[in-house]
């Protein structure tokens, strides 16, 4: 991509408002649901990304929990199947109704070349929407706003962890903070009572941070956490950063706010510091 390339909206107006000042009000309302505290620095943190109607609330809870850097690193799932296995985007810019989110270059570059399983490939991004939903609370909380994002088709466990200790390498060598998010819902389409079993068994081995137990049981005991890999990946990297505490800032599904308590899907808003 070239530095004038602009990605546009691919779920504008569906996942959130395609207008600015309706989507300011919505995100606004999101970040400000749970009682408000001191926001921390962290090193990385879990956020679903189902339409906002759903799981808005859950993302506005960790966003408002958070100091947000300058630069974030968003990695969420390939839900279209499109492009390469560990996409990365290097240049350009998104576009959400709130303006321009510009990708930085120079850390991008940096991972590149830490990471030789990152491959450019805006193809993976085009239609994605679970790094496009973050962007809107990250730049509410962050008018400064620039990120870097990556969609991971993968699931061999040797593939994030590599990507994962090469994030830590190179946010080490950083002289400012970056923040991992990694994108994630949780288990999908069964039972609330299910759900909520099955991602507390998900949800343990990340408080506990250990990327490969969390690993092993999604894909174990048939998890269908879509943004394992993205998990996965920034455990790893906060681990080797040295992260020493985990908080489960909040947990829902959606039938909480759908009524429907057969088929649900799960969201949890995790901070790590």
């Amino acid at each position: 991509m070239t530095a004038t390339t602009v990605r546009y909206p691919a779920v504008a107006g569906r996942f959130y408002p395609g207008d600015r000042k309706a989507l300011i009000q919505e995100v606004r309302t999101y970040l400000t649901q749970t009682p408000q505290r001191e926001p921390v620095r962290a090193l990385g943190c879990i956020v679903p990304h189902a339409g906002y109607m759903y799981s808005g609330h859950v993302a506005g809870a960790v966003f408002a929990a958070l100091e947000i850097p300058q630069l974030c690193l968003v990695m969420c799932p390939n839900h279209t199947g499109m492009g390469r296995a560990l996409a990365i985007v290097s240049d350009g810019a998104w576009e959400t109704p709130l303006g321009n989110v510009p990708i930085d270059r120079g850390f991008a570059a940096a991972l590149k070349q830490r990471c030789p399983l990152l491959h450019e490939d805006s193809a993976a991004h085009r239609s994605e929407h679970a790094a496009e939903v973050e962007l809107p609370f990250l730049q509410m909380r962050q008018p400064q706003l620039k990120f870097v994002p990556i969609a991971l088709g993968t699931g061999h466990f040797e593939a994030l962890e590599q990507l994962g200790d090469a994030i830590a390498d190179t946010i080490a060598a950083q002289n400012d903070p970056v923040l991992i998010v990694a994108s994630s819902d949780m288990n999908h389409y069964e039972s609330d009572a299910i759900t909520r079993v099955k991602d507390q068994s998900a949800i343990e081995p990340i408080l506990a941070l250990d990327a490969r137990a969390l690993y092993r049981v999604v894909t174990q005991e048939n998890i269908s956490m879509c943004g394992f890999g993205p998990a996965v990946a920034m455990l790893t990297a906060a681990t080797k950063l040295g992260a020493g505490s985990v908080e489960l800032v909040k947990y829902a599904t959606s039938g909480d706010v759908s009524g429907d308590r057969d088929l649900v899907v799960g969201y949890a808003g995790i901070v790590v510091r």
